[in-house]
Parts: structure tokens; sequence; C-alpha cells
């Protein structure tokens, strides 16, 4: 099998449980802000209306087509709307509220730390993620995982986006390392794994819901111990 000496990991949806830290924030500020009052009926249709905006707001942020800034003074009072309720309403601290609460948060997805304790004698391990250099540092001190990352590559520092192979190659550029070396660990069919087949890093899928990919990743799994069989 071949040997790789540096492994780099997605973040959200790969190591950070991102669906129950952002639940477990949304049902407090659900209370908090007394939503049922300005008009959302229920916290299954405010986290509902999160999930149709958050993903499509995303979608064109990672696409380059909004920034960080638009994305984040828009994004309640589109969910807002799309739960019926005037984006005027809106509670002026909620986003701060929402980004604070979340990312420190602790959840992480089954087998992280038993896989990274379980990699960290054998590799340098690293972060190249899309998200914000704020927020996902205070995820991964919340939860435990700055230990085990030399690197921790994000898209604002970089001034690029998964798949855009330039993220890729800035991480191995500061580690002096090739792609050969590597090996790409995330999620996301498009950001990490089609990123990584176009900076030639092997890549392995993590699927754990089974949801298929078009590309045809170096290795698949389900669930981060099968890790153990691969690495």
């Amino acid at each position: 099998m071949k040997k790789y000496r540096h492994i780099f990991f997605d973040l959200d949806h790969t190591l950070w449980d991102y669906d129950t830290n952002v639940q477990e924030s949304l049902s407090e500020l659900f209370e908090i802000y007394q939503l049922i009052s300005v008009g959302i009926p229920n916290y299954q249709a405010f986290i509902d209306a999160f999930y149709q905006v958050n993903f499509k707001l995303w979608a064109l942020y990672d696409l380059g087509k909004i920034d960080k800034k638009n994305l984040r003074e828009t994004r309640f009072k589109l969910i807002f709307e799309k739960a019926g309720v005037l984006g005027e309403h809106v509670p002026k601290d909620m986003e701060e509220d929402f980004m604070h609460r979340t990312s420190s948060k602790p959840h992480l997805l089954p087998y992280s730390k038993e896989i990274l304790d379980y990699l960290k004698p054998h590799y340098k391990m690293h972060i190249i993620t899309n998200g914000f250099n704020e927020s996902q540092a205070k995820k991964m001190h919340s939860s435990g995982l700055t230990p085990y990352f030399d690197l921790v590559v994000t898209s604002e520092t970089t001034g690029h986006k998964k798949p855009d192979p330039q993220i890729f190659q800035y991480a191995m550029d500061k580690l002096s390392v090739t792609a050969a070396d590597c090996i790409m660990i995330g999620d996301n069919p498009n950001s990490d794994i089609l990123g990584a087949i176009r900076s030639n890093i092997d890549q392995v899928f993590f699927d754990p819901h089974e949801k298929g990919i078009e590309h045809q990743p170096t290795h698949t799994i389900r669930h981060l111990k099968e890790l153990e069989g691969l690495l």
C-alpha cells in the first residue's frame, strides 16, 4: 500500500459534527429570541429554513459568487423570509450569537478522536477548509482538535476555495511536500474529492450516508474507523 507522509482533513461534516452543533445552537436561539413571537411557528420550521438557505449561500460562497460579508449579513434575513417572516424582524445580534455559540460547541463525528489518536504517531496531519479563520479555530479548540494538527489552511487565508487546486498547492508549498506525499480526507464530492483529484492528491471520500459520488475517489469509507485499514 502506498505510503503517505501527510494527511489533509476537511473539518466540517468530516471531523466536526456540523449538524449536531448547529442544531443545538439554533434550538437555543429559537428560545432565547422567542422566535414564535415574531411569527416563526415552531423550531422545525426555523431549522428547515436554515438548512435550505445556508446550503445555497455556502454553494454560492464556494463558487466565489458571494463573499464572507455578504453571506453573514444576509443569512438570517433570508432564513426568516424562507420561514414566512419579514427579514426586518431578525434580532440585531443573531448572526454573531449564532457564530459564537455554534463554534463553541464540542461535538465530533463518531471515531474522530480515536482515529486521530491512531494516526498521530505515524503522520503529519493538517486541515484544509473553506470555513472562516476565527470560527474554524474556535471549533477546533472547543472540540479538542487543535493539538492533532500542524497546519490549518483556510480559504480566507489563501484567497482560494476548494476545489481550486491553488488552496491545496498552498498547503503543499507551506509543508515543502509533493502531491505524492499526501492524501485528502473529506465528505464533499466537489470541494474535497474533486479538488484533490485536480491537485493529483489521493483521496478518501467520507460518505456516511451513502450519497455516492460521480468522480472516482481513491478510497471510500462510511465511518472514520475504516481509515485504520487504509492508513
